[in-house]
Parts: structure tokens; sequence; C-alpha cells
């Protein structure tokens, strides 16, 4: 799937780039320059072109200026068949290229939003009802840190302590927490981050399909039992297949990732998780990818934590997870039986610094249940 995606962006991308570079010759200045030689307007649209490309390349990465002049490209397309009906309906051409004017204006402000709704960080609230008689309980998750892209390790404090600030009972990591273009010195400055927590039950972390590498610990200079041993140095349990009892009341859940079963490792299944469980406790699932819906809805948890989609990442795209059948939920609450499940869109993004239809997020969920 990412070859595809990765090789539809390549291509799309120098599409783009020909289109682009077609459209800003367009411009006056530039068929001044030109006159009437198609061949020299065509070689001075390049530059503008190279210039947003290498800009926006240096400063936020090669993705991210594909992305951009994509954006660019399809809001230019629209803005030119605007244009073209607009002339046609008063029956003679414009005397200045408004098309591309409004296309850059447009994608710009476009873009900007974008880059700010991921590299903010909002408060999303939750209430979940039950009535078994286990009291109340404060939950703040987050998901998707992917520390280093939009947040270095040490700025990460700043939105720990705003998770502090909500006073929880407990905080949970639902998987990539780190990204494998995480420096060891920003993951351990991460982890250090969350020792500074203080909550009634604890920290606890479940795996996500990024934190433990794709290339190797050789790549980013540590692998994924080096980045345990420092969460739990720092005072954060790791659960792996593992279940924690919350006081007398809550039962806690952390999975293996949904990648173990892809690599052939398999993890254990939600049957094998809750067999012998007290069904009078109520039970919260961490389990970084929400494509389980099924098989937990049926074991009877009351409560899935998920994140891994990035509420969809970018429109008109954000809903292509679901379509595809690789998410169950690509964001929200939603009850399927008897069990509510949370996907977040996360507090940060792996790669991309750019989301529309979306937010970075911590969540915050207050479980109501009856009293004792």
């Amino acid at each position: 799937m990412w070859t595809f995606i990765f090789g539809a962006l390549a291509f799309g991308s120098v599409l783009g780039i020909l289109y682009l570079i077609s459209r800003f010759a367009k411009f006056r200045v530039i068929q001044r320059i030109a006159g009437e030689k198609k061949l020299l307007s065509f070689l001075l649209g390049i530059v503008p072109v190279l210039a947003l490309a290498i800009g926006i390349r240096a400063g936020l990465g090669t993705i991210n200026a594909a992305i951009s002049i994509l954006h660019l490209m399809a809001v230019w397309l629209v803005c030119d068949g605007v244009s073209k009906v607009m002339e046609k309906k008063r029956g003679k051409k414009f005397t200045k290229y408004y098309a591309g004017i409004f296309a850059l204006g447009i994608t710009a402000a476009y873009l900007i939003c974008g880059w700010y709704l991921a590299n903010h960080v909002w408060r999303k609230a939750y209430i979940v009802e039950t009535e078994k008689p286990v009291g109340s309980l404060r939950i703040v998750q987050f998901a998707d840190s992917h520390v280093g892209n939009t947040f270095s390790g040490e700025g990460f404090q700043r939105w720990v302590d705003d998770m502090q600030a909500e006073h929880p009972d407990i905080v949970v990591v639902t998987g990539d927490f780190v990204d494998d273009d995480t420096s060891k010195e920003d993951m351990e400055a991460a982890c250090a981050a969350l020792g500074s927590l203080q909550t009634t039950y604890g920290v606890y972390y479940v795996f996500g399909n990024h934190d433990k590498g794709y290339y190797g610990p050789a790549y980013r200079g540590y692998s994924g039992a080096d980045l345990v041993a420092e969460l739990e140095k720092n005072g954060v349990r790791v659960l792996q297949d593992e279940i924690v009892l919350l006081g007398e009341q809550f039962y806690l859940i952390g999975r293996q990732d949904r990648s173990q079963d892809q690599m052939g490792m398999p993890r254990a299944t939600m049957e094998e998780l809750t067999a012998g469980l007290d069904p009078d406790k109520y039970s919260i699932v961490l389990d970084h990818q929400p494509h389980d819906y099924a098989a937990q809805a049926a074991s009877g948890v009351d409560l899935v934590l998920s994140g891994h989609t990035h509420g969809g990442q970018l429109l008109p795209f954000n809903p292509m997870g679901e379509w595809m059948g690789l998410d169950d939920k690509r964001y929200g609450l939603e009850r399927r039986g008897n069990t509510d499940f949370i996907v977040t869109s996360g507090i940060s993004d792996w790669a991309i610094q750019f989301k529309t239809g979306c937010r970075s997020e911590y969540v915050v969920i207050d479980v109501a249940g009856a009293l004792r």
C-alpha cells in the first residue's frame, strides 16, 4: 500500500510541476520577458516552481513539498476552470491572470491553516457512561506523537504540562510515541517528560507500528527494547498483551500492535486476553490500530482506545482507511453493542506537517459509572 501511495505521490508531483510551470508562464511578467518565445516562457516558468519546491523542502521536508505542490496543482485546476466559465459568461477574457493569483492565495491560506491544525494541540473531551458500580475514572489519552516531527522531545513537555493540568487518574499512550526518524536524544527527552506526570494509577504505554522501527536499531540509534527501558526508567508501564488491575474496579488491557500479526508474530486474541476477567469490573483496552472492533465488542470489554489514523490526515482522503477496510473507524466515539470505541486523531503527525478535516489533540475521557 505504501509503495502505491509514494509512487502515486511521486507521479502526481511530476505532473503537478509540469502543469504549474505552464501556469506560471501565463503571468504577464514572464510573457513580457519571453515575448513570443514559448520555450523561453516555459523555461522562465520553471524558476518560481523550483523556488517554491526548494523553499518548502528546506523548511518542511520532501514529503511536505510534494503535498504542497499537489495542493497547488489541484486548486489551480479549479481556479482555471472557474475562470474559463466566467470568461465564457462575460464574453471576453480577463486582462490579468486572476486564476493564478487566486490559486496561489487560496493554497497558501489553506496550507497555513493545515499546518496550524497539525502543529497546535487541542483538548478533546468525552464522557462515557456505564451501569457498572465502578465510580468514576479520568483518563488522559494521546497517540501518534512521532516525536521530532511537529515538536521535539523537549518541546513535548509543553503538552505534558497541559495533560497534567487535567488531574488524570491515569495517562495512556496508545502507540507511535516515536518514529523511525526520532533521534535518541528526542526519545530520551520525551520519556523524561512522561516521567514528570503525577497520576492516581500511573502512566501506561502500548506499541504502535512505528515504535520498534522499520529499519533496525542502527538507523536511529536505538531499538524497541531500548525504548521500553527508557520508558520504564521514567516510571511508564509498558503493556504487551498484558492486563493490569487499577484499584479494585478497572481492568487495563494493553495489546501488542496489529503489525505483530502482519510480521508473523501473532499477538493474543481478545478472547484469550479477556478469559477469566470479572465481568462486573470495567475493562479498558489500549490497541493502537482501530481494526478489531468485532472481536473487541464480542469479548464484552467496555472501552477501547486507539490512534493510528491521524483522523484521516488530509481532505478529501480522510475516509479512505475505512473505505479500504484498513480501519474500522478513523476518528471519534462510537458504541457497538455494549462497547465504546474512541479513536484519536493524534497529538502530532508522521512526516506530514498538515492536517485538514481534523486537528491534533490529546483526549480526556471521564468514565462515569454507578456509585458503589
